[in-house]
């Protein structure tokens, strides 16, 4: 009775819980929220804990806090890494949905990556009913994308979407409204960064943070650079051999170096995936092409590098990053469907 009424001061909504970003959609108005997936926590002297900021605010500390201040990503890989840290998120975000409202129980899709494991989705489910969810339905991030992309999933017909985003890849074959083959490797926009950082480690023996790196990425990163591109980037970290802050510049060439290996994952993913589709769906695959979605479609020249190793039509959506929750929040107008591709736990 009391859920009931509660549900009635509640309105439905739809997490794409990332690990680079937390993307929130409440049902009549869209997407409401698009912050990073950072956690700022301060320790006390006896170890107790206490949330300072939570998103875009707790990113700017990333590398900037004394030892008492510690900036967390509670999302590792796509899944949940802190339970305690996940939850307080969630229930931040939530709060902000419904103007800061606390006496809501809403109904929540959340996006999960397709290699989730049993106890990982239910960790997931406990995460968002402690934050105040009244129902919960867990989505795989590619079914959501295919839908967020508007494609016919519920035809008799092949579709293949590939979803870079933070910690994960996620490649799948869609028809009928099921997953037909899907793979999820843990090489996305973070193994990029990584891969920034141990190159101008190696190279310079300067050693950078996570911001500076994943600012290269977005300033310079290009997966197929034209011949002679001179583009550079000012970069500031630390010698590893004086100690003492040093900047240098960086080209173009040098990042594509970088990111050579996180992207040939990448394009390897997509071979496996392809060659274990059932015949009649590759031929559709052929005639249709691939759907590229999530953060990592916005890489450079991301889809010419691709096309090239695989010699397939690709599309890269119009808004990659929100294409996820935005076809979360679709389900959430079509409860039958929504029920036939929610994940059971």
């Amino acid at each position: 009775m009391i859920d009931a009424v509660k549900s009635l001061f509640s309105t439905d909504l739809a997490i794409d819980l990332g690990t680079a970003n937390t993307l929130v959609y409440v049902k009549g108005k869209g997407v409401v929220s698009n912050e990073p997936s950072v956690v700022a926590v301060y320790r006390d002297p006896r170890g107790n804990q206490k949330i300072l900021a939570i998103g875009e605010e707790a990113k700017d500390m990333l590398g900037r806090t004394p030892g008492n201040i510690i900036p967390i990503r509670p999302m590792k890989d796509g899944v949940i890494a802190d339970f305690e840290v996940t939850e307080q998120m969630l229930r931040h975000f939530i709060f902000k949905a419904h103007n800061r409202k606390t006496f809501v129980r809403p109904r929540v899709v959340v996006c999960v990556p397709s290699g989730i494991t049993p106890v990982e989705r239910r960790a997931v489910k406990e995460s968002a009913e402690s934050a105040g969810a009244r129902e919960v339905y867990l989505i795989e991030e590619p079914m959501a994308a295919a839908i967020g992309a508007g494609l016919p999933i519920t035809e008799a017909s092949g579709n293949m979407i590939v979803d870079i985003g933070g910690g994960t890849t996620e490649v799948a074959v869609i028809s009928m409204g099921g997953i037909v083959t899907s793979n999820s490797i843990r090489v996305a926009g973070d193994k990029m960064d990584d891969a920034i950082i141990q190159y101008v480690k190696r190279r310079y023996n300067l050693f950078i943070g996570e911001r500076t790196a994943e600012q290269v990425k977005i300033n310079l990163g290009n997966a197929f650079p034209a011949e002679g591109n001179a583009d550079t980037l000012e970069i500031k970290g630390r010698d590893l051999v004086s100690g003492i802050p040093k900047i240098l510049e960086m080209t173009a060439g040098e990042v594509k170096e970088a990111l050579t290996e996180p992207l040939n994952n990448i394009v390897d993913v997509v071979r496996i995936t392809l060659e274990r589709t059932p015949p009649e769906l590759a031929s559709d695959i052929v005639d249709k092409g691939i759907v590229m979605t999530g953060g990592g479609a916005l890489l450079k020249n991301i889809d010419v590098m691709l096309r090239n190793a695989i010699n397939l039509p690709i599309t890269i959506v119009d808004d990659p990053l929100s294409t996820v929750v935005m076809g979360s929040g679709k389900l959430l107008d079509d409860k039958d469907l929504l029920r036939e591709v929610a994940l059971s736990y």
